[in-house]
């Protein structure tokens, strides 16, 4: 029997990377790592880090990669990690008819403020929300706030398990350090704080000091982050 798609869809730097280790840590469960990646940097051109890597790692054409996240077996659940703006260039949202989808938010400010860590342009974190809010407006699913998740771990993901259908593991709360076979190759820029994890980091609230193009792109984030945290979980 194939196994249960349970896809995850996120901004960039919203914990994204250290769920797909809960998930991966189960004893029932492989993941995908951003499998649709290629896809999009094939469409949009960005040049982001390990660019070459990645398309030469992964199929970026969109039917390919949706028949191999259909097909693939060894486990009762495939968990697959997702960001969000991947799909700008999308046609359609028909990839996951088949899965079971939630959520990850952020505070935009502190997703922004993340992200500009690691790459210049931050601007397509808008389109992560908004195109997360359409795939919602078409299809309600579950939604949990990263910082719900680290200022409660456990019962954060028993409320997503059950609202999933899928039951909780402890072992969703921690696991061994280092990297993993499953992930993607970018993993080398973006994967070094979550390779030191061996578990979800407490959570601490930052005084965030963002320059004013910074500020008008969290601004930007704003009125989708206030819809989907309306409808989150856990508050």
């Amino acid at each position: 029997m194939a196994p249960i798609r349970i896809a995850m869809l996120s901004g960039p730097r919203n914990i994204s990377t250290t769920m797909m280790r809960s998930f991966e840590n189960r004893d029932d469960c492989i993941v995908a790592d951003e499998p649709f990646y290629a896809c999009y940097l094939n469409a949009s051109g960005a040049k982001h880090p390990l660019r070459e890597e990645t398309l030469a790692a992964q199929s970026s054409d969109w039917k390919t990669v949706a028949d191999e996240l259909n097909a693939r077996d060894g486990a009762d659940y495939s968990f697959e990690k997702h960001i969000s703006f991947h799909f700008a260039y999308a046609h359609d949202f028909d990839w996951l008819k088949d899965a079971r989808v939630f959520h990850l938010i952020r505070d935009p400010r502190a997703m922004v403020a993340s992200y500009k860590n690691k790459l210049d342009d931050v601007s397509p974190i808008i389109d992560s929300y908004r195109i997360q809010r359409r795939l919602y407006e078409q299809r309600p699913a579950p939604v949990i706030d990263a910082a719900d998740v680290l200022k409660a771990p456990e019962k954060t993901l028993r409320a997503l398990c059950a609202a999933l259908g899928m039951p909780f593991s402890e072992k969703m709360l921690s696991w061994p350090a280092g990297p993993r076979a499953s992930d993607g190759p970018w993993a080398p820029h973006w994967y070094d704080a979550v390779n030191a994890s061996t578990g979800f980091k407490p959570y601490k609230a930052h005084a965030l000091r963002l320059s004013p193009e910074m500020e008008s792109i969290a601004r930007a984030c704003e009125t989708d982050y206030a819809f989907f945290y309306s409808r989150t979980l856990v508050a």
